[in-house]
C-alpha cells in the first residue's frame, strides 16, 4: 500500500518501521529535519519536511496517490485537520488519526466524522487498558482481549511452584476438568517451542495461552503459585496515562500518585476524587519510604522519561514493592529490562501499532496484537463463505494446513469460546484466534482466511 504517515515521533517512527518491513510504500511528514534524516538513514522511506496540516505539504508528500493516511502527530488539531484535507482535497479512502483528548471521541462533543476520521487511536488509553488488565492478573506479563473480552490470550512466566511445571501438557485436563484452555506457544531461552501434549514446561518458560476469561485464573495457577489480589497501587507520573489509570482504579484500589510538577499535581488533586496525589520525585527515597513503598502491591512508573521510569522502578523494587511495571518507549530497552529486576516493561508504541495493523490486514480482521516486542502477533479474524468459497469453512482443524510456527488456538462462535481441538469443524462467521510466531508468515495466513473470488 501507499501510506502517508504524519508525524515522525516515537509512535510514527515505530509504525513506519513496521509497515516498511511488510513491504509498504511509506512517506513520513514532520517539521523536524533532524528527525527525518535519522528516519531516512534507518528505513527505506521517503520523507517530507513541513506542517502536516498544510495542503501544499500533503500534495508534495504524494497525498493524491495515497491509499491510507495515518495522522500520528502529538497535536490533535493537526491530525483532525489533516484528515479533513486528505478526504476533501485528495480523496484518500482511509484516514486514521491519533487523538489524545477524550472530548473529541466521547459524548455529545464527538466530532470525528465531521473531520473524515475513519478510525481514532488513543495510545494513552490503549496503554491504560493494558495496565488495568495486568493489575487484574498480577501473575501475567501480558493480557490481550479477543471477542470483546470473551476470550483472553495471556503471557506468563512459569514458576518452579506451578502445578503443571515439570509435567506434560496433556495433564492440564486432570487439574482443570471443567474448563478448557490452549497453550499456543512456549519460548525457552528466547527460542520458540511449538507445544504438543507431551511438551513439558520448565521454570522460566514464557508461556502463551488462550482461554475463556473465566478460565484464565485457573490456568495461571497451573503456571505459578497464586498471589494475593492487588489492592494498593502507587503510580509515578501524573501525565495522560498516569491520570487515566488513577481515575480508572481509584474506586476499587488504594491509589497514590506521585507528580513532580507542582501545577499538575494541584490539577490532579482537584480532578481525582479518591486517589492521594503527592508532589515530589518518584526517585526520592525518603518520599517512597514515608509513603510505605514496601506495602505497595504494584508500583507503576509512567512518566515520559525512560530513564526515570527505570530508576524509580528499580528503587521501588529494592525498597520492597511487590511488583513493579515500567513504561519504556525505547524498544531496545525492553529486552534488557523485562524479567530481570523489573517485572513488566510496557512499550506504548507496540500497542499502537496493533491498532493500526488491524486496518491493514487482508481479510476481515478484528484485532491485531504484537507479541514478543513485535516479532510475533496474535490476530482475530472472521471467516466467511462456504466449503466452495472458503479454504477454512466446513473443515476440521486437523485438516487445515497452517504455516509452520502458526497456531489456530481458539474459535469464538457467538458467545461461545471453543478451543481449536483437532476435530473442531469451522463455520462461517467464526472468529479465529491465530498465533503467528513470525511476521513474514502473515501473508500466508491472510491468503488462507480470504474468501475465493466465487464468494462475490
Amino acid at each position: 500500500m501507499r501510506i502517508l504517515i504524519l508525524g515522525g515521533g516515537q509512535v510514527g517512527a515505530s509504525v513506519a518501521e513496521s509497515l516498511t518491513n511488510e513491504g509498504n510504500d511509506v512517506t513520513v511528514v514532520d517539521q523536524d529535519a533532524n528527525l527525518l534524516k535519522l528516519l531516512q538513514n534507518r528505513l527505506d522511506i521517503r520523507t517530507v519536511l513541513g506542517n502536516a496540516a498544510h495542503p501544499s505539504v500533503l500534495l508534495n508528500a504524494g497525498a493524491e496517490d495515497a491509499e491510507l493516511l495515518l495522522a500520528l502527530t502529538r497535536n490533535d488539531d493537526t491530525n483532525l485537520l489533516a484528515c479533513a484535507l486528505a478526504r476533501t482535497q485528495f480523496n484518500i479512502p482511509t484516514c486514521i488519526a491519533r487523538i489524545r483528548a477524550s472530548d473529541y471521541v466521547e459524548g455529545r462533543h464527538a466530532v470525528l466524522k465531521q473531520f473524515s476520521v475513519d478510525h481514532a487511536i488513543c495510545p494513552e488509553q490503549i496503554v491504560t487498558n493494558n495496565l488495568y488488565q495486568l493489575l487484574s492478573y498480577p501473575r501475567a506479563l501480558q493480557v490481550l482481549d479477543f471477542g470483546h473480552g470473551l476470550a483472553q490470550l495471556v503471557v506468563a512466566r512459569a514458576g518452579s511452584d506451578g502445578k503443571l511445571v515439570g509435567r506434560p501438557l496433556k495433564q492440564i485436563r486432570d487439574d482443570m476438568p471443567d474448563s478448557d484452555s490452549r497453550i499456543c506457544a512456549i519460548y525457552r531461552n528466547d527460542k520458540l517451542i511449538v507445544p504438543d501434549g507431551n511438551t513439558v514446561i520448565v521454570p522460566g518458560d514464557e508461556v502463551f495461552f488462550i482461554a475463556a476469561k473465566a478460565d484464565v485464573p485457573g490456568m495461571l495457577g497451573e503456571l505459578r503459585s497464586s498471589e494475593k489480589p492487588v489492592r494498593r497501587v502507587m503510580i509515578a507520573g501524573g501525565g495522560n496515562i498516569g491520570y487515566r489509570l488513577a481515575r480508572l482504579l481509584q474506586d476499587d484500589y488504594e491509589v497514590k500518585l506521585i507528580e513532580a510538577r507542582g501545577e499538575r499535581a494541584t490539577w490532579l488533586s482537584e480532578n481525582l476524587d479518591k486517589a492521594l496525589v503527592l508532589h515530589g520525585e518518584a526517585t526520592d527515597e525518603a518520599l517512597l519510604e514515608d509513603e510505605n513503598i514496601d506495602e505497595m502491591d504494584v508500583f507503576c512508573a509512567l512518566t515520559n522519561d525512560d530513564e526515570d521510569n527505570v530508576m524509580s522502578t528499580l528503587l521501588a523494587k529494592r525498597m520492597g514493592a511487590h511488583r513493579v511495571i515500567a513504561l519504556v518507549n525505547r524498544s531496545s530497552y525492553v529486552d534488557l529490562l523485562e524479567g530481570n529486576r523489573i517485572d513488566v516493561v510496557i512499550s506504548p508504541h507496540l500497542s499502537t501499532i496493533g491498532s493500526v495493523l488491524a486496518h491493514l490486514r487482508r481479510g476481515d480482521v478484528v484485532a491485531v496484537h504484537p507479541l514478543r516486542r513485535g516479532a510475533a502477533e496474535a490476530i482475530e479474524v472472521i471467516i466467511h463463505g462456504d466449503e466452495r468459497t472458503s479454504r477454512l469453512v466446513g473443515r476440521k482443524v486437523e485438516d487445515i494446513n497452517m504455516p509452520t510456527g502458526c497456531t489456530l488456538s481458539a474459535v469464538i462462535r457467538g458467545q461461545q469460546v471453543l478451543m481449536a481441538h483437532h476435530d473442531l469443524v469451522l463455520c462461517s462467521e467464526d472468529h479465529l484466534i491465530i498465533f503467528v510466531s513470525r511476521r513474514r508468515q502473515l501473508r500466508q495466513i491472510e491468503k488462507l482466511v480470504q474468501v475465493k473470488m466465487g464468494f462475490f
